[in-house]
């Protein structure tokens, strides 16, 4: 049976566990999103879709990328993440995590 639960959740910090860079999710996707061809591009190892995937702003990047759950981790620095963007998504960083603005509808 699929995994229809995200183990992360927005506004935790998190470290891509190939290519291992630090990040804050933004959103959750319970599954795959984006276009058979971004898949068939970008997602070279060939994640689950029907697991879910993250929205993440790199550390230290202006970059934001799309991740899928198996090749995340829970980030132990207890450290914020440089990235442009962090103000527009959250209001502070505590204990580890951030805590997101109210998003306006």
């Amino acid at each position: 049976m699929a995994q229809k639960t995200a183990k992360f959740s927005v506004g935790q910090v998190v470290q891509h566990a190939l290519f291992n860079y630090r990040g804050v999710i933004v959103d959750v996707d319970p599954e795959f999103t984006r276009s058979e061809s971004w898949y068939q591009r970008v997602a070279r190892s060939r994640p689950p879709k029907d697991q879910p995937w993250y929205q993440i702003l790199v550390h230290d990047s202006d970059v934001q990328t799309y991740v899928a759950e198996r090749h995340l981790l829970s980030d132990a620095m207890d450290e914020p993440i440089d990235h442009p963007q962090v103000d527009q998504f959250f209001k502070e960083f505590r204990n580890g995590c951030y805590t997101p603005r109210s998003r306006m509808n």
